[in-house]
C-alpha cells in the first residue's frame, strides 16, 4: 500500500543564481517529524557533495540545513540533483530518501563570440545591389532561452561609401548600392559587431574582408599614337622594338592580356607581333628577310584587344589603334646564285677548253658599286677551269666516264662568288655536270671460237655472248645476225636471241666435220648504234648418240668459252692427268738425284780426307763463275761425240795425265736426265779430280765467323784428335790451312 509522505519531507526545487558571491549561503532546511529534534541525523549525497565537483554543497546533520559553499557557473552545470537521508541516532532509516534539486539561474556573464576573427568574401565588380557576399556568425554561451543569448549583428565601419549592409539576425552581408569598381577600390574591409540581449548587451567584433573580382570592363590602350623603329636588312627573327600599352584590369588575367594585330602596311607578312607576358607590351619582330633595295620604309597600322572579350558595360577606347614606322637600314649583302644548283650536261670525251656554262651570281646591293669575282672552291678531279671575272666554266682536261669522281654519272663542283666590300662577303654555288655516255664502242663477240655437233637438234647449238665497254643505254640488248653479205649462210645456220646479252647459234642441216668461219654482225642498242662484223671459228665434230663430240682432241684444241659441257669435261680430265704424270716424273728424278748424292757422300768415308776435297784455283759460284763447267756440252751434244777429244776440265790441277776412263757421250741424247747421269759416271771414273758434289776448299776469308766449325764434317773426330800437319805436304795452296789448324 502507498505510504503517505509528510509534506515537511518533500522538498521543492531550489533556485540559486550563478556567480552568487555570499558563501556559505543557506539554501534550504529539511525536517523529519519521526523523532524529537536532536534525535535525527541528516545527510545528502550526489554531484557537488560526494561526487564531482566535490565540496559545493553541505548539510548540518542535526538541523538539516543545506548550505552553498562555492560559486556556481550555469555554463558548466545548470542544475544539481541530490538525495537527502534521515536516520536516527542508531543509524536506522527514519524516512525514505527524498530528491533535492538545485537549479542554477543564468546571468548574462558571456558575451557573443565570432567563429573566426576575419571573414573573407568575393564579389564581382559592378554587382547589382542586394547581391549577397558572405555570412558572419557569432555564438553566446548563456541560456539560449533568455535574452542573454539573443545576438544581433551590425556593421560598425566600412568606409564612407557604405557599399554593403548586414542582416542583423542572420549576419548575411550583401551589396547595398551599385558602383563597385575593382580599378577604384579592389578590397573592402568591414568591422562587424555582434551583441547579446537583442543588441543591448555584451558585444564583440570581427573583421570582414571583401575582394572585388575583375571583369573585362577596361579595354587596352596604346600609350601613344605613333612608334618609330629601325632594323637592318636581311635580319630574320630579330626584335625591332616594343609597342607599349596600358590596361586597368587585373594584371596577368585574360582581361588584362593584350593581343596585337597588324591591320595595314605589311601585305607580304614581313613582320610579326607577339605579347610580352610580363609587361603586356607588343614586341615587333622580323618574320621575313627585308631588302633595303626593294623597300626601305614600312608604315604599319596596329590594333590591340584583350584575350577576353570586353563586357558590354566597358567604354570604347580612344587609343585602340597605333601607327608603327619602321626604317630598313642598308648593309652589305652576300652575292646570290639565282640558280643553285646549276645543272648542265656534257658529252664524255669533250676536249679540253670546251665551254660548259657560265655560272654567275648577282649582288643584291644595287645601291653600292661592287665587283664580283669567281673561283673554283671544289674540283676533285681537276677537270675544270673558271674565268674569275665572267664565271665561264671550261673543261681543263678530257672528261672521262666512268670515273671514281662521278656520283651516278654526275660530277659535282663548287663555285665561290665574292664581292669587294669591306668586309667582303661570299656565296657558294653548286655546279652539277652530267657526263653523258657516248656510244663509241661496238660490241665484241665472246667467244670467237667454238665446237658444235654437225647434227641439228642434238648438240648442234652454241651459246654466243658479247660485251660492250659502253654504259647503258648504249650497251645491251645486243643484236646477233649472220653477215648480210653472205646470205648463203642462212641455209645451214641460224641465230636466235637467248637474252639481252646472248644468242644461240644452231645448225639447220647435217654438216660434215671440219672447221668453219662464220662472219657475224653484232650491233648494240646505243644512239646511234655501233656495229661490228667478226668471224666466229666453228669446229664441227662427229656427234655421239647423246649429242656430244666424240673427238675430244679437236674440241680441246679449238673450243673457247662457248664449248659444250662434254668437251669441257674432256679437256679438264686430260689436263689433270697430264699434271699428275709430270708431277710423278719430277718426284722420281728428284729421288734418284738425292740417292746418288747420298751414295757419293758416304762412299769411302774412312779414306783420306783428300779424296773428298776439290781444289779450285779461285772461288767460284754465282753469275760470274763461267769456268766451272762448259754448258755448251748440254746445248750442243753433237760437238762432243766419242770420236772427239775428251773435254778437259779447266778447274782441275795442271796435269797431262789422260783419264783412264774417258767420258762417253751419246750421239744424240734426247733425255737431259740420262745425259747428266752419264756425265756423273764419267766424272766418278776420272782419277785426276774428285767428284763435283764433294766438299770444296776455299781460300781463307778471315776469322770470327758466327757459324759453327766445319772440322767435323765426314768425321767423328774432334779438332783436338785431328792431325793437320799433312796439309803442308799438299802444296802451297794448303800451307795456309796447315798454319791455321797445325
Amino acid at each position: 500500500s502507498l505510504r503517505r509522505v509528510k509534506r515537511a519531507w518533500v522538498i521543492p526545487p531550489i533556485s540559486i543564481s550563478e556567480n552568487h558571491k555570499r558563501i556559505p549561503h543557506l539554501l534550504v532546511q529539511i525536517k523529519s517529524d519521526k523523532q524529537q529534534p536532536g534525535g535525527v541525523i541528516y545527510s545528502i549525497k550526489g554531484p557537488g557533495v560526494d561526487e564531482e565537483p566535490l565540496g559545493i554543497f553541505s548539510i548540518d546533520k542535526f538541523s538539516g540545513k543545506v548550505f552553498l559553499n562555492a560559486m556556481l557557473d550555469r555554463e558548466e552545470t545548470d542544475r544539481f540533483r541530490l538525495k537527502a537521508f534521515a536516520l536516527d541516532l542508531g543509524g536506522t532509516t527514519l524516512e525514505d530518501p527524498t530528491d533535492l534539486e538545485i537549479v542554477v539561474v543564468d546571468q548574462n556573464d558571456n558575451r557573443p563570440l565570432f567563429q573566426q576573427d576575419t571573414f573573407t568574401g568575393h564579389v564581382v565588380e559592378g554587382a547589382e545591389p542586394g547581391t549577397c557576399v558572405m555570412t558572419v556568425e557569432a555564438t553566446d554561451a548563456d541560456d539560449p532561452d533568455t535574452d542573454n543569448a539573443a545576438v544581433r549583428y551590425s556593421i560598425l565601419e566600412q568606409g564612407s561609401a557604405a557599399m554593403f549592409s548586414i542582416n542583423a539576425t542572420t549576419g548575411e552581408i550583401c551589396t547595398a548600392r551599385p558602383g563597385l569598381d575593382r580599378e577604384t577600390v579592389g578590397v573592402y574591409n568591414l568591422t562587424v559587431q555582434a551583441a547579446d540581449m537583442s543588441g543591448d548587451g555584451l558585444t564583440t567584433t570581427a573583421r570582414a574582408v571583401i575582394y572585388l573580382e575583375d571583369i573585362n570592363d577596361n579595354p587596352p590602350e596604346f600609350t601613344k599614337e605613333e612608334f618609330n623603329m629601325e632594323v637592318e636588312e636581311q635580319a630574320v627573327g630579330v626584335d625591332v622594338g616594343k609597342i607599349f600599352v596600358h590596361d586597368k584590369d587585373l594584371a596577368g588575367s585574360p582581361n588584362w592580356l593584350a593581343r596585337f594585330t597588324i591591320l595595314e602596311g605589311d601585305p607580304e607578312g614581313a613582320f610579326a607581333i607577339r605579347t610580352d607576358p610580363y609587361t603586356n607590351d607588343g614586341v615587333l619582330s622580323v618574320a621575313k628577310p627585308l631588302d633595303h633595295e626593294v623597300r626601305d620604309r614600312f608604315e604599319l597600322t596596329v590594333s590591340v584587344q584583350n584575350e577576353q572579350p570586353l563586357e558590354p558595360v566597358a567604354p570604347a577606347s580612344p587609343r585602340a589603334l597605333a601607327t608603327v614606322r619602321v626604317r630598313v637600314r642598308d648593309v652589305n649583302e652576300a652575292p646570290v646564285f639565282r640558280e643553285n644548283p646549276r645543272r648542265v650536261s656534257v658529252l664524255e670525251g669533250t676536249p679540253p677548253g670546251t665551254p660548259i656554262t657560265t655560272f654567275t651570281a648577282s649582288d643584291p646591293d644595287t645601291h653600292q658599286l661592287q665587283t664580283l669575282t669567281y673561283a673554283l672552291l671544289y674540283d676533285p678531279a681537276d677537270w675544270l677551269q673558271l674565268e674569275p671575272h665572267s664565271g665561264t666554266v671550261r673543261t681543263k682536261r678530257e672528261l672521262l666516264h666512268p670515273s671514281a669522281f662521278l656520283q651516278g654519272g654526275w660530277y659535282i663542283a663548287l663555285v665561290l662568288a665574292r664581292d669587294d666590300a669591306e668586309p667582303p662577303l661570299s656565296a657558294t654555288g653548286t655546279l652539277s655536270i652530267e657526263i653523258l655516255e657516248v656510244n663509241d664502242y661496238a660490241p665484241v663477240l665472246q667467244p670467237t671460237a667454238g665446237v658444235i655437233c654437225g647434227r641439228p637438234g642434238r648438240g648442234g647449238n652454241l651459246l654466243l655472248g658479247a660485251t660492250d665497254d659502253d654504259r647503258p643505254p648504249h650497251g645491251a640488248p645486243f643484236h646477233f645476225q649472220l653477215s648480210p653479205q653472205h646470205p648463203q649462210l642462212t641455209r645451214n645456220w641460224s641465230i636466235t636471241r637467248y637474252n639481252v646479252t646472248h644468242a644461240v647459234l644452231a645448225v639447220l642441216g647435217e654438216l660434215p666435220q671440219g672447221p668453219y668461219s662464220l662472219p657475224l654482225l653484232l650491233r648494240d642498242s646505243g644512239t646511234p648504234p655501233q656495229e661490228r662484223q667478226q668471224l666466229l671459228n666453228i669446229s664441227v665434230c662427229h656427234c655421239s648418240r647423246d649429242g656430244t663430240c666424240e673427238d675430244g682432241v679437236l674440241a680441246a684444241a679449238t673450243a673457247g668459252a662457248g664449248i659444250t659441257l662434254g668437251a669441257l669435261m674432256i679437256i679438264l680430265g686430260s689436263t689433270i692427268l697430264l699434271l699428275v704424270l709430270v708431277g710423278l716424273g719430277a718426284a722420281r728424278a728428284r729421288g734418284r738425284r738425292r740417292a746418288l748424292r747420298k751414295g757419293l757422300l758416304l762412299q769411302h768415308s774412312g779414306d783420306d780426307m783428300r779424296d773428298n776435297i776439290l781444289n779450285y784455283d779461285e772461288q767460284g759460284g754465282g753469275e760470274e763463275d763461267q769456268d766451272a763447267y762448259d754448258i755448251n756440252q748440254l746445248r750442243h751434244p753433237e760437238l762432243f761425240s766419242p770420236r772427239a777429244k775428251p773435254p778437259v776440265r779447266r778447274d782441275t790441277p795442271l796435269s797431262s795425265t789422260t783419264p783412264l776412263a774417258p767420258r762417253k757421250l751419246r750421239s744424240s741424247p734426247s733425255d737431259i736426265e740420262d745425259f747428266i747421269n752419264e756425265g756423273l759416271e764419267v766424272a766418278d771414273s776420272d782419277p785426276s779430280v774428285p767428284p763435283y758434289d764433294t766438299a770444296l776448299i776455299y781460300d781463307y776469308e778471315g776469322s770470327g765467323s758466327v757459324a759453327s766449325r766445319l772440322s767435323s764434317i765426314v768425321s767423328s773426330l774432334t779438332d783436338e784428335d785431328q792431325d793437320y800437319d799433312y796439309l803442308s805436304e799438299w802444296g802451297p795452296r794448303f800451307r795456309r790451312l796447315a798454319d791455321l789448324y797445325g
